[in-house]
């Protein structure tokens, strides 16, 4: 895999931000996908730092969900903000991750994120339900870095 373009493709990517779409429209709860090739950084110290460049941390009930991956590091990392972790346990996000893994073990990558994120919007739910006046506060499109 030479660039990250090329980790999946155009169909894939609609794909997963048509998940986001479907898995936003329960939940205030913004998700975001970041894919990169590498970082030289710690991974969750990298996805941080995507989550603030991205600006997930001024959604106003602080509610964003990134889903980090470094294809060549062969690692990702599901960062919440604020909002969220004040809420849930400290494992709220092990099944996520274990749904995930599951998938990319057997190569399905578009499939591993698509259920993920399906799956976050799932635990979003819960703590923050879909409001009357929600907006769409934060992209659905898939960053690279």
């Amino acid at each position: 895999m030479s660039k990250v373009e090329d980790f999946l493709t155009k169909e894939e990517e609609q794909e997963i931000v048509e998940a986001i779409r479907v898995a936003e429209k329960n939940t205030s709860g913004e998700i975001r996908v970041h894919i990169e090739k590498t970082s030289s950084k710690a991974h969750f110290d990298r996805a941080l730092e995507v989550f603030h460049d991205l600006r997930m941390d001024e959604t106003k009930l602080q509610n964003g969900v990134l889903l980090y991956f470094a294809v060549e590091d062969k690692n990702f990392v599901i960062c919440g903000d604020k909002g969220i972790n004040d809420l849930v346990s400290v494992d709220f996000w092990d099944c996520t991750k274990d749904i995930m893994t599951n998938h990319f073990k057997s190569g399905n990558f578009k499939q591993g994120i698509v259920d993920g994120i399906l799956n976050a919007g799932e635990q979003l739910k819960k703590y923050f339900p879909s409001l009357a006046d929600d907006t769409n506060e934060l992209s659905n499109e898939i960053s690279k870095g």
